[in-house]
């Protein structure tokens, strides 16, 4: 439409311009006359006049031309739009159908569900007073029962507990003055047992006996050679990586290995991965040694850092500050009586928030201390005083909670637990430290110990077979039928329990179950 307006303007603009030209040449031929300049001119605009026709004839051929085409092209714009238009509403005709079909199963799934909960509300509500019902007659033959005791008896309920009391009080008076004059001797010697803790943690630290495991790494080399590289001309080597590590290197005749010698398992580790890095690089003197110490420093308090992280994460505790984590990081490189302290602290934390979990605690709380509460044998190597001293100034320092530093302030029984979660987490660390194959025990003695524990059951007249299973923890007692009645069974569980608390020494406690069973088989002939 566009094109055509402008041809047609065009064509105005012309047929005006020869309107003009006319008009300018017929005054100019009356104005002078009939002379043959006019008549010349007239002749001219005779020209002009036929080819001003000419080309408007053409333009308004071209312009016709133009409109039939546009005109077309439009039409088939506006048919490709209709066809599209129609196919849109057919699908989404179609996509409302489907629609329409997904509600209707719907509902009808509903109803379907909704029938099913009406049936089983009625089904609950007729067993709920099928229950009630039930429930009145049970009462009633309990207290017909109850007459029917105190009429055989000849005694009232009140008057039978009685009796039942005062004879469970004379038979545990003696028990009784048993655990007061146990309690009396353990309190005459806390003394001597508090400076035995203080020998055993003294020796566990440093003693010779675990020297071997707990202060020594070995470096293995691929030739003999590399000790003299590692020595250096006049010693300068190992003078440089002693100094910057200060752990001492020992240089023996052991076959291809480097013995490194440290309290600090920290500086132990960074030496090892130097030694172990320069060995690989081959150059070995005093700026590389420099460089690899730097590099491993680095890794080692990485990794420190993402083991603590990790342990966090894998225990679920929050509220830890970073540099608390840090310090558990460092626990990855500590052992107790090869026990490494990060996967005790680890257990510990589990066990306690299981504990926490069954008597209804808190239990981020307990895996909170239980993962803190030996947090200063991080730093017991560096600073004077015990690890319980140490990690609750810590835990003051970074203003932790009061239940995290008592429960590792009285874990050892240093001072006294204020809290459930505090004996939770002294518990914790007794079960984890006492478990077969957690700390260094001769397989012998647990074998013994537990051969031990099936002998003392077995030595009870009336028991057939024992079994000793959870690591010890457990006796499982079988007695036979005819020789034992159902109600002499506790009074033999608890000679069982006397027997083994008096001939056995043995961590937490022990659980004796008693089993009596009795079968009877026949034939259908």
């Amino acid at each position: 439409m566009e094109v055509i307006t402008i041809e047609w303007l065009f064509m105005v603009i012309g047929l005006l311009a020869g309107a003009i030209a006319a008009s300018g040449l017929t005054a100019l031929f009356y104005h002078k006359g009939y002379s043959k300049k006019g008549q010349e001119l007239l002749e001219d605009r005779q020209k002009t006049d036929e080819e001003a026709v000419a080309i408007i004839t053409d333009a308004i051929k071209k312009g016709e031309d133009r409109k039939r085409e546009i005109l077309l092209s439009v039409k088939e714009e506006v048919h490709k739009s209709k066809l599209e238009l129609e196919r849109d509403v057919r699908e989404r005709r179609q996509e409302l159908t489907r629609e329409r079909e997904r509600i209707d199963t719907k509902e009808t799934t509903l109803d379907r569900r909704a029938q099913s909960l009406e049936d089983r509300e009625q089904n609950f509500k007729q067993r709920e007073d099928r229950l009630q019902d039930q429930e009145v007659e049970i009462a009633a033959i309990e207290s017909q029962k109850r007459v029917e005791l105190e009429r055989v008896a000849g005694l009232s309920v009140t008057e039978a507990r009685d009796i039942v009391l005062q004879t469970a009080e004379t038979e545990f008076r003696y028990d009784l003055s048993v655990l007061y004059k146990k309690i009396e001797d353990e309190a005459r010697t806390t003394a001597q047992e508090r400076a035995r803790e203080i020998v055993v943690t003294t020796i566990q630290r440093y003693a010779s006996d675990y020297v071997s495991e707990s202060t020594v790494s070995v470096v293995t080399l691929p030739n003999e050679e590399m000790k003299g590289r590692i020595i250096g001309r006049e010693g300068r080597n190992i003078r440089t990586i002693e100094q910057l590590t200060g752990v001492d290197l020992i240089i023996d005749d052991t076959p291809e290995a480097v013995i490194l010698s440290s309290f600090d398992p920290v500086r132990r580790e960074i030496a090892r991965i130097s030694i172990e890095k320069l060995v690989q690089d081959g150059r070995i003197h005093p700026t590389r040694i420099e460089e690899m110490v730097r590099k491993a420093t680095k890794e080692v308090e990485a990794s420190m850092r993402e083991a603590g992280e990790q342990v966090v994460f894998d225990t679920n505790v929050a509220g830890i500050p970073e540099e608390i984590v840090h310090m558990l990081g460092r626990l990855k490189y500590r052992t107790s009586y090869g026990q490494n302290v990060l996967q005790h602290a680890v257990e510990v934390s589990r066990i306690a928030g299981m504990l926490a979990a069954e008597l209804d605690l808190d239990v981020a709380a307990a895996k909170k201390a239980g993962l803190l509460h030996d947090l200063g044998k991080a730093v017991d190597f560096e600073m004077d005083g015990s690890h319980v001293e140490l990690g609750a100034e810590l835990a003051r320092r970074y203003k932790l909670d009061p239940i995290t530093i008592n429960s590792i302030e009285s874990h050892h029984g240093d001072v006294e637990p204020e809290t459930p979660i505090a004996c939770l987490v002294s518990a914790a660390d007794a079960i984890s430290a006492a478990r077969p194959g957690a700390r260094r025990e001769n397989i012998e003695t647990y074998i013994k110990r537990i051969e031990k524990l099936e002998e003392i059951a077995e030595s009870i007249p009336g028991v057939e077979k024992s079994y000793a299973v959870q690591a010890g923890r457990e006796v499982r007692v079988i007695v036979e039928p005819d020789a034992v009645t159902d109600e002499e069974m506790p009074l033999l569980v608890h000679e069982i329990c006397k027997k083994i608390e008096q001939e056995l020494n043995f961590p937490g406690q022990i659980k004796v179950n008693m089993i009596r069973e009795s079968r009877y088989s026949d034939f259908a002939k």
